[in-house]
């Protein structure tokens, strides 16, 4: 049985696709990933409030559970134009984690993402409180 969890209005977006925003297992949260799109489900065009944008809707999915960015033990970024947009997305990161201990993070270069006007997709595993 898979304990899922979807923000406060927002699961219509996922039945459409068949996924869940998270899901909660073995005392850990894994999140599904995260995008820089607005309400409306499109991707916002300027990269540095697109990379804001993806830390909030994780923030999103994460306080759904009862979870914050300080419970993360593992981020997984995929960029695409990962040189050219490096700058911006390291400080919308450096927002969502001002502190240490910081999260394990992987990052990784892709060629596109599901809209190609997405230039970050955002995956972490949290541990439930």
């Amino acid at each position: 049985m898979r304990d899922v969890v979807f923000p406060k209005d927002k699961q219509a977006s996922y039945d459409t696709y068949g996924y869940a925003a998270a899901v909660r297992s073995g005392g850990f949260l894994f999140v599904s990933g995260q995008v820089g799109v607005d309400a409306n489900g499109t991707a916002i065009p300027d990269p540095q409030a697109q990379f804001g944008q993806a830390f909030a809707n994780l923030s999103d999915v994460l306080s759904a559970a009862g979870c914050g960015f300080d419970d993360i033990v593992d981020v997984t970024t995929f960029h695409v134009g990962m040189y050219d947009h490096f700058d911006a997305f390291a400080a919308a990161k450096q927002a969502a984690f001002s502190k240490p201990p910081f999260p394990n993070w992987t990052a990784v270069g892709v060629v596109n993402l599901a809209d190609p006007d997405l230039l970050l997709e955002i995956k972490v595993i949290a541990k439930l409180r």
